[in-house]
């Protein structure tokens, strides 16, 4: 299947069922927040992941967007919550005022609270999931997302402001701040059928680790060569910030170097998988170091 084509169906897929979410909600403002961040398009690179894992262990059913529904709302919380001014004090997101800014600050806090929350619920309720899978997917989510993982990397970036790494700190950080998430969106799709081949789940989570950081130098990249209008966000933010980057520490072509590095990994973990070329998942490790936001 080409890539565009994947992609495209799965967004919609996805946007069609996040769009169901919160409308019980008791607070037409804490709705309205959520839904200007969750419901804001974005790459959706998490979701497609999931379906495209999902369908590699061998579930091709709409089961796929459950864990992807959860996993991007933990997502769109961290966003949410980044944006802040305690802690990156960011005015712009997807080309448009930040949620706290369209709202306020207490309002984008809940907001990121309520998806948190929400994202668990989606698979407890789930029936189409036995206990043991509903019992693997919050553990794979919620240590992803917590102490162990998302989290904790945000807490080493804003500590590691105005100091300098070195390659293999910033490496950790990174595994943790964005890979965690990517990862576990692997899992999750795995985690889609009953039966769980432990060689596939070993090379989808070599595939994640090696792709979360290809994403994450990529991203360092674009912060210097493209511009706020394609990113939807500042424009060298990093550097304004004073935090380290593979560029910052390498250099524009040596963090080129390096994404190539991991995509190398990610391709290598797909052929221990007997996966080609062809697949989506190898289709994703392209998109992801050529992508220009």
């Amino acid at each position: 299947m080409k890539l565009d084509s994947f992609l495209n169906t799965t967004r919609s897929e996805l946007e069609s069922a996040l769009q169901q979410t919160f409308n019980k909600a008791a607070s037409a403002t804490l709705r309205h927040a959520i839904h200007y961040s969750l419901l804001d398009g974005g790459k959706r690179l998490r979701p497609a992941l999931v379906k495209a894992a999902a369908q590699v262990a061998g579930n091709d059913t709409p089961l796929w967007l459950v864990p992807a529904q959860a996993l991007e709302m933990i997502h769109v919380y961290s966003l949410i919550h980044d944006d802040l001014p305690a802690m990156d004090n960011d005015d712009l997101r997807r080309g448009k005022p930040t949620n706290h800014k369209q709202f306020n600050e207490a309002t984008a806090i809940l907001a990121g609270d309520a998806l948190q929350s929400e994202a668990f619920y989606l698979i407890a309720r789930e029936q189409g999931l036995n206990d043991a899978q509903a019992r693997a997917m919050t553990l794979a989510l919620s240590s992803a997302a917590g102490a162990s993982g998302m989290v904790a990397g945000q807490m080493i970036d804003l500590e590691s402001e105005h100091q300098t790494l070195t390659l293999t700190q910033l490496a950790d950080l990174h595994r943790l701040k964005t890979g965690a998430l990517i990862k576990a969106a692997l899992q999750l799709g795995a985690q889609c059928n009953a039966t769980l081949d432990a060689a596939l789940f070993t090379g989808l989570n070599d595939y994640g680790d090696a792709i979360g950081l290809a994403f994450q130098i990529t991203d360092d990249i674009l912060d210097v060569t493209s511009s706020t209008e394609v990113l939807g966000k500042p424009q060298g933010s990093d550097l304004a910030a004073e935090k380290s980057t593979y560029v910052s520490l390498l250099g524009l072509e040596g963090a080129r170097q390096q994404a190539n590095e991991q995509h190398q990994r990610a391709t290598q973990a797909l052929q221990s998988l007997n996966l080609t070329e062809e697949s989506v998942l190898w289709q994703l490790a392209d998109y992801v170091i050529q992508r220009n936001h």
